[in-house]
């Protein structure tokens, strides 16, 4: 029997990290966001991902692009972009960065600024999804930890569509 083929799309942000992991295109095989607080977030969320690693061996991660000339990534979450690709590769893993327009473009949505009409179009298309599905966020709160999640599964989507329409 042939291991599964597991795609990882992590989202890490400046109050923690979201993550999926897809067995195929539309198959959640499982999922979590968690909160990271204290200091050394990064080297945090590095040992949580090198979990994840090993725990699942994924093929492919799918990442949101982090230097690019329109991300507006804090230096921070810029070196851990960075530290995870490199992460990625020294287990083998192909890496696979998308722009946040690019992203859009897949869900099919006009603008790529908002983080909840992403995650919207993601339970859209994701139905065990649906229930984490947070809230549209209010001014005077700050973004729900669970967006993580539903930006991670926008990268992996994205992925599966760029990988299909792919000349072979």
């Amino acid at each position: 029997m042939k291991p599964p083929v597991f795609v990882l799309g992590l989202h890490p942000s400046a109050r923690g990290l979201g993550w999926v992991l897809f067995e195929g295109p539309g198959a959640l095989f499982d999922c979590g966001s968690v909160e990271i607080h204290g200091s050394d977030k990064n080297g945090k969320t590095l040992a949580r991902v090198e979990r994840l690693f090993d725990k699942y061996r994924p093929t492919v991660l799918a990442l949101e692009e982090s230097d690019g000339q329109t991300s507006k990534r804090k230096p921070r979450l810029r070196r851990l972009y960075r530290s995870l690709v490199m992460r990625a590769r020294r287990h083998r893993i192909a890496v696979h960065q998308y722009a946040r327009r690019a992203i859009a473009e897949t869900l099919g949505l006009e603008d790529s600024g908002k983080r909840h009409d992403v995650a919207a179009a993601v339970a859209e298309r994701i139905e065990a999804l649906r229930p984490r599905l947070p809230r549209p966020q209010k001014i005077w709160l700050g973004e729900s930890h669970h967006m993580g999640l539903f930006c991670a599964a926008a990268c992996v989507l994205t992925h599966y569509a760029r990988e299909e329409t792919r000349p072979q």
